[in-house]
């Protein structure tokens, strides 16, 4: 239970605690540490369950990161600040930054670019201002992820990890806002700025891309071509804007020539949404000659390396990465709650699932087996 004295005290909850890589998680009492400078607590509300939280729990890469808490697509209300905080105070609602905004770095103060170098992502299991964790079992710690770790009831994020939303928005939705929908919005309309008319081919309908067909059909694309090997997602992709649907293994020859076939040429941007290197080539080769653009999205479980041809980029087109999809968090993110509660955009559609807290490790299995788009982990009231 939360203290009620002014100063904020070690709070004890329940968390989904990964002990070892792929494992299942486990149900622990976890002690969650006071806000430090700069830091607020938050009860979390609503997280969801990212495929990014889903692939770094099963790399064998970084085991000395466990006892790990996934977990960073995010809503909650503030629970305590710590010292120097003056933008949130106790119970502000919040959505949670897997990248954060210091709002003075070099990043941060140019219009360029929205890679925070003082708040960027977190890959050590720390905290950003002390290299610290801030949960713990018996005194041993217990690493963070994305420096947000939402499987919890409480977490410790700093101030400029967080952005105070409408209270108006329903925490339990706008969660997605903080990553997955947020980043395929982005993916469309800041990075690759698709234009009126244009033809869009996406590889891979997961959240992220059909958040990228919505973005599209938003700007008036004539034609979005979605690529997936899951026939079953063909209803739901038409209802974000996927015009056409396309399964790699209903075709004999290479899935680029199906698409250069049906977009005359080649589309005006592809987008990679699956995570896996190899499909940023094909994602290339289906972009047409002289101004095609593809902007790679997913993160890759292994094989992280690029390879191309020169030819493809001598040809005119170009390949482009992104963060969040653009977004500067802090400043931009909340223009997107804005549009949702103005039902400009759809994000209640992504969600597949509603689970509580405890049956976590059945949501893993859901989206191992490809069985969810969404998921959205409730915390206990």
């Amino acid at each position: 239970m939360a203290t009620s004295t002014a100063q904020p005290q070690v709070i004890t909850c329940k968390a989904a605690v990964a002990w070892r890589a792929g494992e299942a998680m486990v149900m622990e009492e976890v002690e969650v540490s006071p806000p430090q400078p700069m830091e607020i607590r938050i009860k979390v509300v609503a997280t969801a369950l990212c495929r990014s939280d889903f692939n770094a729990w099963l790399s064998q890469a970084t085991p000395h990161l466990f006892p790990r808490i996934f977990g960073h697509e995010a809503s909650g209300i503030v629970e305590s600040v710590g010292e120097g905080v003056t933008e949130f105070k106790k119970g502000d609602h919040v959505l949670t930054l897997f990248t954060g905004e210091c709002m003075s770095c070099k990043q941060c103060t140019s219009e360029k670019g929205n890679i925070c170098q003082v708040l960027g992502l977190e890959r050590k299991g720390v905290m950003h201002s002390d290299q610290k964790t801030r949960f713990s079992i018996k005194g041993k710690p217990v690493y963070h992820y994305c420096a947000v770790s939402s499987f919890s009831e409480y977490t410790v994020v700093h101030s400029g990890c967080a952005v105070k939303v409408d209270s108006k928005a329903p925490l339990e939705k706008i969660c997605l806002l903080s990553c997955g929908v947020a980043t395929g919005l982005g993916a469309a309309w800041k990075v690759a700025d698709i234009s009126k008319g244009s033809t869009v081919v996406i590889f891979g309908l997961g959240t992220l891309g059909l958040s990228v067909a919505q973005g599209a059909k938003i700007r008036g694309a004539s034609r979005i071509v979605g690529v997936e090997t899951n026939s079953e997602k063909s209803v739901k992709a038409k209802a974000f804007g996927v015009t056409d649907f396309i399964n790699p293994n209903d075709y004999d020859e290479p899935i680029q020539q199906v698409v250069k076939r049906i977009t005359d040429g080649g589309a005006d941007y592809s987008f990679e949404c699956v995570g896996e290197t190899a499909v940023i080539n094909t994602a290339l080769q289906s972009c047409c000659d002289g101004w095609g653009l593809t902007v790679t999205l997913g993160v890759p479980k292994s094989n992280p390396e690029v390879k191309a041809h020169f030819s493809t980029f001598l040809s005119g087109k170009t390949l482009k990465g992104s963060m969040l999809g653009g977004w500067k968090p802090k400043s931009d993110i909340p223009s997107l709650i804005q549009m949702y509660l103005n039902q400009e955009i759809q994000v209640d559609e992504y969600i597949s699932h509603n689970m509580p807290l405890e049956d976590i490790n059945q949501a893993f299995d859901l989206m191992k087996e490809g069985g969810c788009l969404r998921c959205v982990i409730h915390m206990p009231e």
